[in-house]
């Protein structure tokens, strides 16, 4: 087995965007993809090592860009300006997201039969927004995710299934926004679950998160066992 990576160019109109993949070069032909949507300071190292150990798995994966090509955030402040464009225009994200999700498919080890989406806390909403959008994909997965409801898609209708991985004291994401989007995916005829870990804050799969006043903090068990739910969730919709 080796790990083969790099990064690849694409564009959503004339935004030029950079995503990196990963894959297994021992395996044969076209393997799922995975795409994976990064938090809110943009494509970096913690998407591309995910990418990595999904390879490992034996999927493509494929670390999206939202912002553009090297655009990334230094500070919490300069993190939430290059995310909150786009929760003020959903619509302009999900086009950003089908622009990933088509460059995904270009890509030569891609089964363009089984495709996932993974995401956390921006990204998570990402992977939500785009099963919203009607892509048509076989599940995604949001990793302590934002879950305000998109404006431009009232009644969406998912042909993906859903696994929101959450934490139980997660500030930005209370348990009304929770209850919100189980009753929005039971409207839509979703397949759908929530895993909500107790005692856990946001971006508990963070290692380096550790400020309990903001509300992020890193959680070793939630973070194992969310990633192997994640795991029982591909195996099952790419079987």
């Amino acid at each position: 087995m080796a790990i083969v990576s790099n990064t690849v160019g694409y564009l959503d109109g004339d935004v030029a965007l950079e995503g990196f993949f990963a894959y297994d070069d021992a395996i044969d032909g076209p393997r799922p993809v995975v795409l994976i949507h990064h938090a809110w300071g943009g494509r970096d190292g913690f998407v591309a090592e995910k990418a990595k150990l999904l390879a490992e798995r034996g999927y493509l994966g494929f670390a999206a860009d939202t912002y553009g090509r090297g655009v990334l955030g230094k500070s919490p402040e300069e993190n939430a300006g290059l995310m909150q464009p786009f929760m003020a225009d959903r619509a302009k994200l999900q086009k950003r997201l089908h622009a990933a999700l088509a460059a995904a498919k270009l890509l030569p080890w891609a089964d363009n039969g089984k495709i996932a989406a993974i995401g956390f806390c921006f990204g998570g909403l990402c992977a939500l927004d785009l099963a919203r959008s009607g892509a048509d994909i076989r599940g995604v997965v949001s990793f302590h995710g934002l879950l305000v409801p998109p404006d431009n898609i009232p009644e969406p209708r998912l042909k993906a299934k859903v696994l929101v991985l959450h934490g139980h004291d997660d500030p930005m994401a209370p348990p009304a926004q929770v209850q919100a989007l189980q009753a929005e995916l039971s409207r839509a005829g979703a397949d759908w679950q929530v895993h909500s870990y107790g005692n856990t804050m946001h971006a508990f799969t963070n290692p380096v998160a550790n400020n309990p006043s903001f509300g992020t903090v890193y959680q070793a068990l939630a973070d194992r066992r969310s990633w192997q739910a994640m795991q029982n969730f591909l195996a099952e919709i790419f079987a």
